[in-house]
């Protein structure tokens, strides 16, 4: 690289510009509140809120967190406050920060996924929507969507009509075919598909012979969901033509970096937040040192570009 010349860091998904490719995961963050005391927003790509209903929903009983070697299983059910809330109470704060905001959407039918997108599409200061149809923690809506194709078409569909904004899918890795599923998503007019959502999981008490969650088994993440992660969104990314963003287990640069090397326009940075909250500032950073020391201009350089035996 010559002397003094900064790096770019800057990706597209379709047509969204992101300052760098590092982004908050849904559920881990909130609404952004409490993560903005500890970083800097304006330093990172974006944010993907908490999962938003149609109206307010209260989430599955506790206990509904539960540690597990070299990750977590939560069954939090998504817990929000509702569409008209985070509009009213909770956007403004993120429209003081240069990052993008992506409203994850999610509901029972398909109707409520409409009915939120609609709301949606009228705020400016939400810059896409992601598609929650793989969430295992939910008895209607989420992953009831997301494991069959043709039921991730209409959905998708549906979602797509309703709104002018940038639109992506996230996929759940624990389906038969994953690819079925993301070119479904694809042919319904998804502009990009998150690659990973969380994948079953349950753990036992074993004094008490009680499983830890009270849902008995809840969605599994952390640094032992990435090999599986990064085999899923390669496949996506191989299979179809629009961006991916890779997820779950990032909890280095090199993860990131294999994420973009395999396929990814992007990352989001999940249940590290919850053990390491200032990772996602740290990680901008150190992927601009890395491209300074490899000679790397732009960071759009290294996305899909594995290299295969022939």
């Amino acid at each position: 690289m010559p002397a003094g010349e900064a790096v770019d860091l800057s990706v597209r998904v379709g047509a969204l510009r992101l300052r760098n490719p590092i982004l908050l995961a849904s559920g881990t963050v909130g609404y952004g509140e409490e993560i903005a005391r500890l970083i800097d927003l304006n330093r990172i790509g974006g944010i993907v809120v908490k999962g938003l209903s149609l109206e307010p929903h209260e989430g599955n009983p506790p206990p509904r967190i539960a540690e597990t070697p070299a990750g977590m299983l939560n069954s939090i059910g998504l817990q929000n406050i509702g569409v008209e809330a985070f509009v009213r109470d909770k956007l403004p704060l993120l429209e003081r920060y240069e990052l993008a905001v992506i409203a994850n959407v999610w509901g029972r039918t398909v109707a409520e996924y409409v009915a939120v997108a609609e709301r949606l599409d009228r705020v400016s200061g939400v810059h896409a929507l992601e598609l929650n149809i793989s969430c295992p923690n939910i008895k209607q809506g989420g992953i009831s969507f997301g494991k069959d194709p043709e039921a991730t078409y209409e959905v998708t569909a549906a979602v797509r009509a309703a709104t002018r904004k940038p639109l992506w899918v996230k996929l759940a890795p624990g389906v038969t075919d994953v690819t079925a599923i993301a070119r479904a998503a694809e042919r319904a007019g998804a502009d990009a598909l998150s690659a990973i959502n969380t994948i079953r999981g349950m753990a036992i008490d074993v004094a008490r012979r009680r499983p830890l969650l009270a849902t008995v088994v809840g969605g599994l993440s952390g640094p032992a969901l990435f090999p599986l992660a990064l085999r899923v969104a390669h496949e996506v990314s191989v299979c179809t033509s629009v961006p991916v963003i890779g997820i779950g287990g990032i909890h280095d640069l090199q993860h990131v970096l294999q994420f973009m090397i395999a396929g990814c326009c992007a990352v989001q940075i999940g249940t590290a937040n919850f053990y390491d909250p200032t990772i996602s500032q740290r990680l901008v950073v150190e992927l601009e040192r890395w491209c300074e020391r490899e000679g790397i201009v732009s960071i759009r350089e290294i996305i899909g570009s594995l290299e295969l035996d022939p």
